[in-house]
């Protein structure tokens, strides 16, 4: 169902397995012979996080893509689930199949940041038939634990910003030492993307509840690692963007991808940490070609 729409993507509404209302950004033409383009957001963003890389790849005057980025449950437009069990990564990689299936989709490439390429691990097991290629960006089977410790710390001291020259100087403030690369319109454009509007007030799109799971995270324990998901990548074509000043994939981990997959293409991110901005170069150029070559 079409529910809204301007002059570069349409809204479209989906339903769930178990009946929530859930959203998607729809960019580019309909039908095209390329690979549509499918984006998964980090753990408590949304499908704005891609818009300028969306703008790009569907308005490309050589290859324009389909490219359609979701709201995951309880983040953006999407419905918040009153059962916060759901908000894991089993059903959120089934609302991805529902997508595909809403969209009447058999096959595309995947981008996944954060949160979004660990669903893509469990969509290689379980809808292997899917993915034609995928980018991983700044994530992958292990996760460092002193990075998702500060995430949680950043969502643990999200106090609701009172205008939005706050709410980008509250980014600056948590951020800006990973990310130098990122001039002014950049970190607009981030708070643009991690808060919406109500009633000129920014208010971070997500519900609260997804935060207060990684807040009772022990630590002290071993994170899961994705190892046994991460092979069936393998025989795909597989890149993985790594932010210069990235604490979440470490260097270890990243030759631990390259031993299980020698064709795996890494890009570094020059300036900036976890998680990359996309439509920025050097960034888009590799991104542009490697799903030109897929």
């Amino acid at each position: 169902m079409d529910t809204a729409r301007d002059d570069s993507f349409r809204t479209i509404a989906y339903r769930s397995d178990d009946g929530l209302t859930l959203f998607a950004r729809d960019y580019g033409p309909q039908i095209t012979h390329q690979w549509p383009i499918f984006c998964l957001p980090g753990l408590t963003r949304n499908s704005r996080d891609f818009h300028q890389l969306a703008l790009l790849m569907s308005t490309d005057p050589a290859t324009p893509r389909r490219v359609i980025a979701l709201d995951y449950r309880g983040r953006g437009c999407s419905d918040r689930d009153a059962n916060k069990a759901n908000y894991n990564l089993g059903v959120e990689t089934r609302d991805v199949i529902s997508a595909c299936q809403h969209f009447g989709i058999d096959r595309g490439i995947f981008i996944g940041t954060s949160r979004g390429g660990l669903i893509l691990h469990l969509l290689a097991e379980m809808r292997p038939d899917l993915i034609a290629a995928t980018i991983l960006n700044d994530i992958g089977p292990k996760i460092e634990a002193s990075g998702l410790k500060r995430i949680r710390d950043y969502l643990d001291a999200g106090a609701t910003p009172s205008d939005w020259p706050e709410a980008v100087a509250f980014l600056k403030a948590c951020h800006g030492r990973y990310f130098p690369a990122l001039d002014e319109h950049d970190w607009q454009e981030m708070a643009a993307a991690i808060y919406r509007d109500v009633d000129g007030r920014p208010v971070a799109d997500f519900d609260p509840a997804i935060a207060a799971q990684l807040q009772m995270m022990d630590f002290e324990q071993p994170l899961p690692e994705l190892w046994q998901y991460y092979i069936h990548l393998a025989g795909k074509p597989l890149m993985v963007i790594k932010g210069e000043y990235s604490d979440l994939l470490s260097d270890d981990t990243l030759a631990g991808m390259k031993a299980r997959h020698p064709r795996l293409s890494v890009l570094e991110a020059p300036g900036q940490g976890h998680a990359p901005l996309l439509h920025l170069e050097p960034i888009f150029r590799h991104i542009r070609r490697f799903v030109t070559e897929a």
